[in-house]
């Protein structure tokens, strides 16, 4: 095949082909982004090999092709990430979150935090110590001088103006 040829080619395979390599990535390799890689290296490699390629089962070519660039892929991330004698790899606990979750928890942190300073007097405050700050009712009783059950029936009060505030502004967004 010519130049121009093999590039028309190539363009047809990516055309009918693209998602299907694409996915046959993703399920091996588990990665996103290796797989978007893989997919690129494997059209170019069909490229290369154009004029090796028989005709025949383009499909199934293109998937062999693809598979055994994953397993490359596979074997040398494996090589990287393989824990030598000297060196112990952390152990991950799997309870940190990811940076998504820990900007949005901030974020309802945030706002939860100004809705509670928008609360009337004597209740802004018993709100940000109990609702920010996480004190117990009898830690904040103690702290400001005040009777417990004082202190539990503002955060009662204040947990239902919270409550109300928060729906409304839900209603409207």
């Amino acid at each position: 095949m010519g130049k121009i040829d093999s590039k028309e080619k190539l363009i047809e395979l990516m055309a009918k082909y693209k998602n299907l390599v694409f996915s046959l990535c993703i399920k091996m390799t588990g990665d996103y982004f290796a797989a978007e890689d893989i997919t690129q290296e494997a059209f170019i490699s069909a490229y290369e090999h154009l004029s090796d390629f028989d005709g025949k089962n383009e499909k199934a070519w293109l998937c062999r092709i693809a598979s055994n660039k994953c397993v490359d892929y596979l074997k040398t991330a494996e090589r990287r990430t393989a824990p030598t004698e000297d060196a112990q790899m952390p152990v991950k606990d799997g309870t940190r979150e990811g940076p998504e979750e820990e900007v949005s928890k901030r974020d309802v942190i945030n706002r939860v935090e100004e809705k509670c300073n928008d609360l009337p007097n004597g209740y802004a405050n018993i709100a940000n110590m109990y609702f920010i700050k996480g004190l117990k009712a009898a830690e904040i009783s103690e702290k400001l001088g005040i009777p417990l059950k004082t202190t539990q029936t503002k955060i009662y009060r204040a947990r239902e103006m919270l409550r109300k505030n928060i729906r409304k502004e839900d209603l409207l967004a």
